[in-house]
């Protein structure tokens, strides 16, 4: 029950960029690399672990062995053997395409699945980078259908300039996209479900029009506009800064310049940390792992305390 981290689960997309290479040092050879899956257990994309005696075992085989250990025994009684988060860096050189994901009632019954509640951090923007949440104004929705029907949908939907540190909580049903020059951590639900409404009337490697759902996805959208998702958070040095705190994961931000101990004997759940900038080494007893900017480690449930040690980091807690 050592701090355990996985291989990068590498995706491929016409959108991405080369800064999860050049900005994160992953080890990518490719120009068009979008994402990574720090810590995933969606099917077919399972993380693998990279490190200590468990190096090369699976993140779903720790759950099955020891659930309560790995997740905590609340985590267990709700999710079962399902590792109810999906933990990702995403670089968007191009416009991501506009989508939204549907909540845990029309998931399940749609796609067996969990819906997909999310949140962003932005670690590196470009020079008037943006990203899209929301829409402009309340929305009627056969206003909506016809505004996908005359290639008009940009016209409604809201667009908010992003600096590193800026948050966002994208709860499900938001229409939403990653803009160009946009380099974020994000933490969701397991859940690969989205809903692709506007595509820009881009074309794949193969010359073919991306696939649309937008007959799936006019059940989904909430057409009221909110402004409800640019979080405010404290940054306070040394402390345990509180940024979301919903019903699928609880989010801090940690800004350390110093050593910071914590007493984890009553936190029955995992703690993932995500460094976003500098250099950390954390540690529980049974193992220490060292983070730099852009990598991630799982602290299992059983962890007693946690030890972290740097002289200058800006970590995201993750729990449950």
């Amino acid at each position: 029950m050592y701090p355990l981290q996985f291989e990068p689960i590498l995706k491929e997309h016409l959108w991405g960029g080369t800064k999860l290479r050049d900005v994160l040092g992953k080890n990518i050879k490719s120009e068009t690399t979008g994402e990574s899956w720090e810590v995933s257990a969606v099917e077919g994309d399972i993380s693998i672990v990279s490190n200590g005696s468990e190096k090369g075992r699976s993140l779903q085989d720790l759950i099955n062995e020891n659930p309560e250990a790995l997740m905590g025994k609340q985590v267990h009684e709700r999710f079962g053997y399902e590792f109810p988060i999906l933990i990702k860096f995403i670089d968007a050189k191009l416009d991501l395409s506009i989508q939204l994901h549907p909540n845990d009632e029309l998931a399940k019954a749609r796609h067996n699945s969990f819906g997909k509640t999310e949140m962003w951090y932005v670690m590196d923007a470009d020079p008037g980078a943006q990203l899209i949440v929301g829409f402009n104004r309340d929305v009627g929705r056969e206003e909506c259908i016809k505004s996908l029907e005359d290639n008009t949908l940009l016209e409604l939907l809201n667009y908010e300039p992003v600096s590193e540190g800026n948050t966002f909580f994208i709860n499900t049903g938001k229409i939403h996209a990653i803009g160009a020059g946009v380099l974020l951590a994000e933490i969701q639900q397991t859940s690969d479900v989205t809903y692709r409404v506007y595509d820009f009337n881009r074309r794949d490697k193969n010359g073919q029009l991306r696939e649309l759902h937008t007959d799936l996805a006019i059940d989904a959208i909430d057409y009221r506009k909110k402004d409800d998702f640019k979080v405010s958070y404290p940054t306070n040095k040394n402390e345990v800064n509180q940024m979301v705190d919903c019903p699928y994961f609880k989010t801090n931000f940690l800004n350390l310049d110093q050593e910071l101990h914590q007493d984890l004997s009553e936190r029955d759940t995992f703690t993932i940390y995500m460094c976003v900038s500098g250099k950390a080494t954390v540690s529980n007893g049974h193992g220490t792992a060292s983070l730099e900017k852009g990598q991630t480690v799982l602290l299992p449930a059983a962890s007693r305390s946690v030890q972290i040690d740097t002289t200058g980091a800006k970590l995201l807690e993750v729990t449950i």
